[in-house]
């Protein structure tokens, strides 16, 4: 079976699961504008990420309470599936990468990031001690870890290879998940690099398993890797539902660029405090690490940065291949709204 192949019945799988998964919830769609206290349903691209934060952080806050809106946030731990259960109307919006937007639209859907919450992936190439990999031009032969096949982790692992020479049937694509998945993964050698991120890469260096090669929690990492800022963790919903729930979209990412400023107050000690005691596991010092050493990806207001858009069109465009030829015709103002961010404010 080639690699190709393997990526389109990976997903398909995926799919399939993840739509069945949540059958029982077909009913949950939410009550929105015209309501006393509107309700919205959020599926996040895996809640313990340290990329995702701001999403259980708020409900810990208490900030979407404050703000009078009923959010219920549902954990998906692939991008993708997420994806596919917004489009099936199971949820109302979904927190995950800003780049779903850009490649739904080359599919001919809308859909829009309405809050930013990072300006960077927060996410590291990491590689086994024995890989021999030292740079994207390394990734030839190799078995590449990314969360599954058509996730943005996908998408920038074939980036980094590309740009680097590396053709993407020349490396090997492992659906690696995170967290204990991918530990095991580097552990068990099913893979020798991949794609990840806090609080796993933290407990990768930790236990001694590897090294990050390609660092893209900071700014300055993103801009050497991909070449600008990377726009990524986000809360993007069907561009007709945001038109008919003006309100209650405003509501959340009121509660949203609250957080986000609260983070930009507050220390890792401070943050790790207030999340649920089962997210540092039996490390709470790593966790604290691990936040440190991702927090600094957020937004402070929500607002897409400048030129993030480009970049990550520039990424897609050579990478994904729905994307790809589409390129040109790519409207990015139809992929994000600051309106709701300014008016937050």
């Amino acid at each position: 079976m080639s690699i190709t192949t393997r990526r389109v019945a990976a997903t398909a799988l995926a799919a399939m699961a993840a739509t069945a998964s949540l059958t029982a919830c077909q009913s949950s769609a939410s009550e929105g504008d015209g309501s006393a206290h509107p309700k919205m349903t959020i599926m996040v691209g895996g809640i313990d990420k340290v990329i995702y934060l701001p999403a259980k952080l708020t409900e810990q806050l208490g900030y979407f309470e404050d703000s009078g809106v009923d959010v219920d946030l549902k954990d998906e731990p692939s991008g993708a599936d997420a994806e596919t259960m917004l489009l099936a109307g199971q949820v109302d919006a979904v927190v995950g990468f800003y780049d779903h937007s850009i490649t739904l639209q080359a599919k001919g859907k809308c859909v829009e990031s309405v809050v930013q919450l990072a300006k960077v992936p927060g996410e590291a190439e990491v590689v086994a001690n024995d890989s021999g990999i030292t740079s994207g031009a390394d990734f030839s032969g190799k078995k590449m870890g990314v969360t599954s096949p058509g996730s943005s982790t996908d998408y920038l692992t074939q980036y980094l290879a590309t740009k680097n020479g590396v053709s993407t049937s020349d490396y090997t694509t492992v659906a690696a998940g995170a967290g204990s998945d991918f530990i095991a993964a580097l552990q068990n050698h099913a893979i020798d690099a991949g794609m990840t991120t806090d609080p796993t890469i933290a407990t990768m260096e930790k236990m001694g398993l590897g090294s990050v090669l390609l660092d893209m929690r900071t700014e300055e990492g993103t801009k050497a890797a991909l070449g600008g800022l990377y726009p990524a963790a986000s809360l993007y919903t069907d561009c007709d539902y945001a038109a008919k729930n003006p309100e209650t979209v405003q509501k959340v990412v009121s509660a949203f660029v609250k957080t986000l400023n609260w983070i930009s107050t507050h220390s890792a000690a401070d943050i790790a405090a207030e999340m649920p005691s089962d997210y540092a596991g039996a490390d709470a010092d790593l966790y604290v690490k691990a936040i440190g050493d991702s927090m600094h990806s957020f937004t402070t207001d929500g607002v897409m940065p400048e030129g993030g858009p480009e970049t990550v069109l520039d990424v897609l465009g050579s990478s994904n291949p729905d994307v790809e030829p589409k390129k040109d015709d790519i409207d990015l103002s139809q992929t994000y709204t600051t309106k709701f961010a300014e008016a937050a404010q």
